[in-house]
Parts: C-alpha cells; sequence; structure tokens
C-alpha cells in the first residue's frame, strides 16, 4: 500500500504521533488527509480535511464517516494514557472506552469504504501491549486487547483484501509520556517508521530502536507463528473447530 495519491485518516490527528503522521502522509504526496480529533483542524494544505467526532461517541464517528467517499488507510492513532494502579474500575473503563472500543467503532464505521479500495488498517499501540507497564496498568490491558483486536481483524478480513497493521511503538517524545524520565524517539521518526512498515507491507511495525530490537525475535518467534496458525481457523468450519 503506497501513500502517494491515496486517501488517510487518521485520528489523534492534532497533536504527537498524530500530527507526525499528517504531516509525513502530505510529503509523501498523499491526495487527501482527513484529520480526525475532538476539536475543528485549520491546516494550511488544502488536501487536509478536518472531521471532529469523540471516540467515546458512535453517532458522532457514524455521522463524520458519511462525509467520507473513498479511503485507503485507516489510522487508528488516538488514545490515553494515564497513571493508575488498578484499584479504581474506572480507570481501567475509561481506558477501554477510548483505546479499545473507540478504535473498534472508528474501524467499523469506515470499514465498507477500505474493503471497496482493499486498504489498511493501521492500528497505533504500545509495546504495553507485549509486556504490561505497570505504572500504567490499565493503558497495558487496553492496548493488548487493542492488540488482540488487530490480530483478530487481520485473518477475518483478509479475504477481503483489507491489510491490518499493528504498530508497536515504544518510549516516543509526545504530550501523553510527558512524565516518562526514559529515552524517547521522537515523533516524526515515527510516523516515518510507521508509514515506511505500511509501504512494506509489514504486519507489526516496530517504529524506533527500542521497539526495533523486539522485531526479529517476535518475526520468528513461536507467537507469531501460533497467530498464522490460529488464522487459519477463519476458513474452517465453526462445527469443525
Amino acid at each position: 500500500m503506497g501513500i502517494a495519491n491515496s486517501t488517510v485518516l487518521v485520528t489523534g490527528a492534532n497533536r504527537g504521533i498524530g500530527r507526525a503522521l499528517v504531516e509525513e502522509a502530505l510529503s509523501r504526496g498523499a491526495e487527501r488527509v482527513y484529520a480526525c480529533m475532538r476539536q475543528p483542524l485549520v491546516h494550511p494544505d488544502k488536501r487536509v480535511t478536518s472531521l471532529v467526532f469523540d471516540l467515546t461517541d458512535a453517532a458522532q464517528i457514524r455521522a463524520a464517516a458519511a462525509k467520507v467517499e473513498s479511503l485507503d488507510i485507516l489510522v487508528n492513532n488516538a488514545g490515553i494514557a494515564v497513571y493508575d494502579d488498578l484499584s479504581d474500575l474506572s480507570a481501567l473503563e475509561q481506558h477501554l472506552a477510548v483505546n479499545l472500543f473507540g478504535s473498534y467503532a472508528v474501524t467499523q464505521a469506515f470499514l465498507p469504504l477500505l474493503i471497496r479500495s482493499r486498504g489498511s488498517i493501521v492500528n497505533v499501540l504500545s509495546t504495553g501491549a507485549l509486556a504490561a507497564i505497570p505504572v500504567i496498568p490499565a493503558y497495558s490491558i487496553s492496548k493488548a486487547a487493542a492488540f488482540s483486536m488487530s490480530q483478530s481483524l487481520r485473518a477475518l478480513l483478509a479475504g477481503q483484501g483489507v491489510r491490518v497493521h499493528a504498530v508497536l511503538p515504544g518510549p516516543t517524545d509526545t504530550d501523553m509520556s510527558r512524565g516518562l524520565d526514559v529515552p524517547k524517539a521522537s515523533a516524526e521518526s515515527v510516523a516515518r517508521a510507521i508509514l515506511d512498515g505500511v509501504e512494506r507491507g509489514e504486519e507489526e511495525i516496530f517504529p524506533d530502536p527500542m521497539s526495533a530490537s523486539l522485531e526479529q525475535d517476535w518475526n520468528g518467534g513461536a507467537v507469531k507463528a501460533m497467530e498464522r496458525q490460529n488464522a487459519e481457523l477463519v476458513a474452517v468450519e465453526p462445527a469443525a473447530i
């Protein structure tokens, strides 16, 4: 899936990785970029169209989808990360509402367009989906669930020509990780690596030096092999499973 001449939609486009993805898609010759967030965005490039919706409002998502005539690449980037200790159920519910159910709702709303274009879904997750970050456990749980959703959608949509990419970044220099005192990759370098991975057709994208150290073991490991084996069940009659 090339970026040039394509139509790209990015959620959480007002800052961080989302804003960097909008700029990177434009630099690669995207024909149209839909920048999605909760407040309108004014962008100097006429190829950018602002779409306003809240990830927790299904009606707003459907209304936004009705304004888009075609779509090649959907990037589910928007999310939240709040420090917690799993003592408060509401914190877990809040993370799941945005990071899991919000991405699910956006994907379902735009899926008919992606099936028509045989396009791509790009879910921006976290290495915390693979190994929990215990100071933000609700975030880690929600990203692990979103990773499982990505793997499931990959198998279920393959027959319709839709690719599903799971992005697994390490610490990135954004507002979300401002309080984390560790080395961080720039949002711009992560955005470039994400779109490189999409263009190369990588199922899992490890877009920074820290996460890239996991790539070889992941791609050649037993868990990835099990995912591919499980994907074959999609073609099996339910009664035979």
